[in-house]
């Protein structure tokens, strides 16, 4: 009865020194907050250039917001919590006024700390929770042996090292914060036991648990976001990187059909002036000498220059070229340079709608064709026949043996692109193309060509 008497007595006078404490605790809060932020400038005179120029080389290397968000989230947390866990400590659960302090200020500089310190951040924290748990209180009534506001920082605390230091150390923090709190109820110096946390033991780890599943699963959704941005980056880098190789092969393919059937020309005229022409002075000889000499050098580069530019894995999209109706000139023209060509052309070809891709096609292939024998066998005599079989435009290149010895006009060894070309012609058309030597003498070549190929 006396000892009732006695606190119902001083039991007034209990909350007007809470209140007075309190008072004295939220001054000391808004003084330290005052000083921190006078000591701002003198930081960042301390910092000076350099420190302005770190900050700036980070904010150009990284979008403002990835690195300032974390901050501001982090910061509005443990702004938030900080008076809470100090007051309800006090007030609720009876904890020493200076302990809540410093608790409540460690475990809201853990939450800042997490951005820089994981590790470190989260032994703070830990170190926080277990003077919470042995400073309340046994008869305080409170939910031991976490306050509310203590829940919900821890919370926050794996919540965030979710966010920031990645799924393994998330797990690992979990899983410490879990013990340490089984390990706080079992060795209670004030002779609590487990049943008595029973309801934090229970609350916790469903609260963690969700708040570090919602975490990870958005981490994972923005990780798979990144990683179907990079995959789309990478898959219009290399269509570019293919179209330009396409590009460089079309140009090579064209350079060697045109350039080379030209120069080859060129090199034979100059060659067998001497031969054609009649009472030649030896100065016009030595000036055809030199033109051979330059037709031959100009070759050597071009196979060079194809040598760079061609890609034979690409699939070069075919433009509209020259087709059938130039091959007059194309006779003509080896002709002039001694090689004597014969054209057979059925009815048939000049009546089919030929395809522009197989005119094209066949075009370049009597153009190569014409070309080697104009290189291996110059005034060989050599006709091209063309007809339609069916579904087919049938070519045949044939030239006899070679009248006269050929003069090579590149060194031996080099990159031969003439038959792979024709190849590849053919096979863009889906046609079929046969070639070799004649036992007789001289070289054949056929091809078959689908008129109703793709264009």
């Amino acid at each position: 009865m006396a000892r009732a008497e006695t606190e119902q007595e001083h039991s007034p006078a209990v909350p007007g020194r809470r209140r007075l404490v309190l008072s004295r605790l939220l001054r000391a809060v808004m003084a330290i907050l005052h000083a921190l932020g006078a000591l701002r400038p003198i930081i960042a005179r301390v910092g000076g250039p350099a420190a302005d120029s770190v900050a700036g080389l980070g904010r150009r290397n990284r979008p403002v917001l990835k690195w300032l968000l974390p901050w501001l989230i982090a910061g509005f947390l443990a702004f938030t919590l900080l008076p809470l866990n100090v007051t309800l400590a006090v007030t609720q659960f009876d904890v020493f006024p200076l302990i809540a302090f410093v608790a409540g200020i460690a475990q809201s500089a853990a939450l800042v700390l997490i951005l820089l310190r994981p590790r470190a951040a989260t032994v703070l924290q830990f170190v926080a929770v277990a003077v919470f748990a042995i400073a309340i209180p046994p008869d305080s009534g409170s939910t031991w042996p976490l306050t509310v506001t203590g829940l919900f920082t821890l919370v926050a605390h794996i919540a965030l090292v979710a966010a920031w230091a990645g799924r393994r150390t998330a797990l690992v923090t979990w899983s410490g914060s879990v013990l340490l709190l089984t390990v706080v109820a079992l060795l209670d110096p004030r002779g609590r036991t487990l049943t008595d946390g029973l309801t934090m033991m229970i609350l916790y780890p469903i609260l963690s648990t969700l708040a570090l599943g919602a975490v990870l699963m958005i981490r994972g959704w923005q990780e798979a976001r990144r990683e179907l941005a990079d995959a789309r980056r990478d898959v219009e880098v290399e269509q570019s990187q293919r179209a330009v190789a396409e590009e460089r092969t079309r140009i090579a393919r064209e350079l060697h059909d045109v350039v080379a059937h030209s120069m080859s020309v060129i090199h034979m005229q100059a060659t067998s002036a001497s031969y054609r022409i009649k009472d030649l002075d030896p100065e016009s000889k030595a000036e055809f000498a030199r033109i051979a000499a330059g037709a031959r050098s100009t070759m050597r580069e071009m196979r060079q220059l194809l040598a760079v530019l061609r890609d034979e894995s690409a699939d070069p999209e075919l433009t509209p070229v020259p087709g059938l109706g130039r091959l007059p000139e194309l006779i003509e023209s080896a002709g002039r340079a001694g090689v004597p060509v014969e054209l057979r052309e059925a009815e048939t070809v000049r009546e089919a709608a030929l395809p522009e891709s197989v005119a094209l096609a066949a075009y370049r292939i009597i153009q190569e064709s014409l070309s080697n024998v104009i290189r291996h066998a110059p005034g060989a005599r050599t006709t091209i026949c063309l007809d339609v079989e069916g579904p087919d435009l049938v070519l045949t290149v044939v030239n006899d043996a070679a009248a006269q010895p050929a003069q090579s006009m590149e060194g031996p060894g080099r990159a031969s692109h003439g038959l792979p070309g024709m190849r590849e012609r053919v096979r863009l058309v889906g046609g079929l193309l046969a070639a070799g030597p004649r036992a007789e003498g001289g070289y054949r070549v056929e091809a078959k060509l689908p008129i109703g190929g793709d264009e």
